[in-house]
């Protein structure tokens, strides 16, 4: 198996993606990915980037040393304490997009084995914390519902289900995202992962339904390199995953009208998930998952900010 650890001068340590989708295991990829994490933040120049999303705060004279979190003191040497669960605990739900369009994949993975590793390391990630996790997945129908816990046995089922088979048609936006909101009456953290190859104005009434509601949303987009450059040389039939459909296509006559269609699809994405408040973040299948939770950690620190300054006004 080639070494886990990728090293570039311009950058901290990073996990090998080809490496880690090697490993069966989810939950261990999970793991890995965390902890490398984590192993990161100890080394970097500011330790303290992490604070204000774990939501945790410094320990201060008076405070019962009971609740230190040694463990995140190993990690970063500094006192912190685990705010309590009344104060301000998130929860999140993972909202899996189990599409067959999500079973495309031009290396090694497929875009839904991505997305699965990426579900199941923010699941372990969060959990660890102490914060509440949850899981909708769904295709063209909602197939998975656990509620947001944190509670003993609960993340191994959450990873039981996350290791199902990819099995459905074409991708329904509208269903599962207006059932979440009549699941879920307390704010908290909805994190869409997708390909969102689906209707655009599904998505912008149903984030626009979420945000409206008081929930935080976080978009990922799940791309194949491919599907971003179409780096295809030879004429190829094209089979849609989600139509059933073959369509025989010569890329060097199709390349510039698609990149074209495909990157206005994605400003309209991104312009929609700005207009609402949401934060966008599309990702290829090639990226480093300890890069994706990286960007994650930052775009909710910006999300929280901004909901504060809404509230302040």
């Amino acid at each position: 198996m080639p070494s886990l650890i990728h090293s570039s001068p311009q950058r901290d340590q990073l996990i090998d993606t080809r490496a880690l989708m090697q490993i069966r295991s989810l939950e261990l990829r999970a793991r890995i990915v965390a902890q490398g994490f984590w192993s990161g933040i100890h080394r970097s120049p500011y330790q303290g980037f992490s604070a204000e999303f774990t939501e945790y705060r410094e320990y201060t004279p008076g405070d019962d040393p009971r609740y230190l979190d040694w463990r995140l003191f190993a990690r970063s040497d500094r006192y912190y304490i685990k705010k309590f669960e009344d104060e301000t605990n998130l929860r999140c739900h993972l909202l899996l997009d189990q599409s067959r369009s999500m079973g495309f994949g031009s290396l090694d993975w497929t875009k839904a084995d991505y997305a699965h590793t990426l579900a199941a390391t923010l699941a372990y990630f969060l959990f660890q914390q102490g914060d509440a996790v949850g899981l909708l997945s769904f295709e063209e129908n909602i197939r998975d519902y656990l509620p947001a816990r944190n509670r003993p046995g609960h993340l191994r089922q959450l990873m039981l289900s996350l290791e199902k088979p990819t099995m459905g048609n074409s991708t329904d936006l509208t269903q599962p995202l207006r059932r979440i909101v009549e699941l879920v009456n307390k704010r908290g953290l909805m994190v869409l992962i997708s390909d969102l190859l689906a209707p655009v104005d599904d998505l912008e009434n149903r984030v626009a339904q979420l945000t409206a509601t008081g929930h935080e949303v976080i978009v990922f987009r799940i791309l194949d390199p491919t599907e971003v450059d179409f780096d295809f040389d030879e004429a190829l039939l094209f089979h849609d995953a989600e139509t059933e459909k073959d369509a025989f296509i010569d890329p060097g006559a199709a390349r510039k009208r698609y990149l074209e269609r495909f990157q206005e699809h994605g400003e309209v994405i991104r312009a929609l998930c700005h207009k609402l408040g949401a934060q966008y973040l599309p990702v290829t299948t090639d990226l480093p998952l300890q890069k994706v939770l990286s960007d994650f950690l930052r775009q909710r620190q910006h999300g929280v900010r901004a909901i504060r300054r809404h509230a302040n006004r």
